[in-house]
């Protein structure tokens, strides 16, 4: 794959990755297949719907509910997958005589270009692959296979001058067509990324408690995809939308328990958490205020932070002063602090904020 040995260097150069940095501990594996099983001389790509049975974009104007990656409200996919490729790398190798790989994602493997040479569909302008059957959602899986295979033919680029995709991203994480500043795109900031979310975003974030499927949504080729038809792909219902405020309840054994078998779980409590009070703080409802005042006792310091973030949003000056009191005075974190400072709108002195 030239191209791609061109095009994976300069991205991590531009340091778009984010704090991904398995992406570039192995980026020789990434960019060449042999490079990872030097073996490999066909590789089979496979992909699984994941369509969603609802517009995603009806869910973001919820804004007292949660709203969760069409990927995520259901099973965790990379079991399904492994499975199903386990069965066919097994079909392949008696067929073959030869040995077999497989690998779901967890691998440094760059699936959306590999599918692109294999033919199921191209990478769009939002980066994501598009099939002209199921839109762009599919999920991908490969099996890398030491047999010779006659080769299918790649797809070709079909997104012509549309640019939905581009257009819609609430943070503006596309700085060109086929380029994605992860550091900017909701579904890295709420899900790979595990400090703080820099409060630039916070607002475009909207009520998005884990992912973002706005570019995913629009896209037109989306019109001949279906819902996932694998009965194991089939989304839970108490995912679609769940209450902020039943969110923000969950402790530790609650979130596993609720969460358990998805995408969801491997994120953990605090920093999913995180995320819930953004959306509480960008809810608007009054009624939720109580659930950010309830969280900022935490332990974690980044949950403390987006609790007193929410509360900013969502109190009277008044009640921010009586809080500090309660809860401000003696943090120790750094930036707790500078989110109580801005929250109350307080200069910060080094015996906490002088009132004015």
């Amino acid at each position: 794959m030239p191209a791609l040995r061109e095009r994976l260097p300069a991205w991590l150069a531009d340091g778009h990755h984010g704090t991904m940095d398995w992406m570039e501990e192995r980026a020789d594996q990434r960019a060449a297949p042999s490079a990872l099983w030097a073996e490999t001389r066909s590789i089979v790509m496979l992909g699984m719907s994941a369509g969603p049975q609802r517009d995603p974009l009806d869910l973001v104007r919820l804004t007292d509910r949660g709203a969760i990656a069409t990927y995520a409200q259901r099973r965790d996919y990379h079991d399904v997958i492994k499975g199903k490729l386990k069965e066919l790398g097994g079909f392949l190798s008696a067929r073959s005589g030869e040995p077999v790989k497989v690998f779901v994602d967890t691998a440094p493997v760059m699936e959306k270009p590999l599918a692109q040479a294999a033919g199921i569909g191209w990478q769009g302008k939002h980066t994501v692959l598009i099939s002209r059957e199921h839109g762009n959602w599919l999920m991908l899986g490969a099996i890398f296979a030491r047999a010779e295979l006659e080769p299918d033919a790649p797809e070709t680029d079909h997104c012509g001058s549309c640019r939905r995709c581009l257009d819609i991203c609430p943070t503006d994480a596309f700085p060109a067509p086929y380029r994605l500043d992860a550091r900017r795109c909701i579904a890295y900031l709420t899900i790979e990324h595990h400090g703080p979310i820099p409060a630039e975003y916070r607002e475009q974030i909207g009520n998005r408690v884990f992912g973002c499927d706005d570019c995913l949504a629009v896209c037109p080729w989306n019109k001949f995809a279906g819902a996932a038809r694998e009965a194991r792909m089939a989304a839970r219902d108490d995912l679609a939308a769940p209450p902020l405020a039943e969110l923000a309840r969950l402790d530790d054994a609650g979130f596993r328990a609720r969460f358990a078998g998805t995408p969801i779980k491997r994120t953990g409590r605090d920093r999913f958490l995180r995320n819930v009070l953004i959306a509480i703080g960008n809810s608007g409802e009054a009624a939720l205020a109580d659930e950010a005042v309830a969280r900022l006792g935490e332990p974690d310091p980044v949950v403390r932070g987006a609790a007193v973030w929410a509360c900013g949003r969502l109190l009277p000056r008044e009640r921010l002063h009586d809080l500090f009191a309660a809860h401000g005075r003696g943090e120790t974190e750094a930036h707790v602090r500078e989110e109580w400072r801005a929250a109350a709108g307080l200069p910060m002195e080094a015996d906490g904020p002088r009132e004015s």
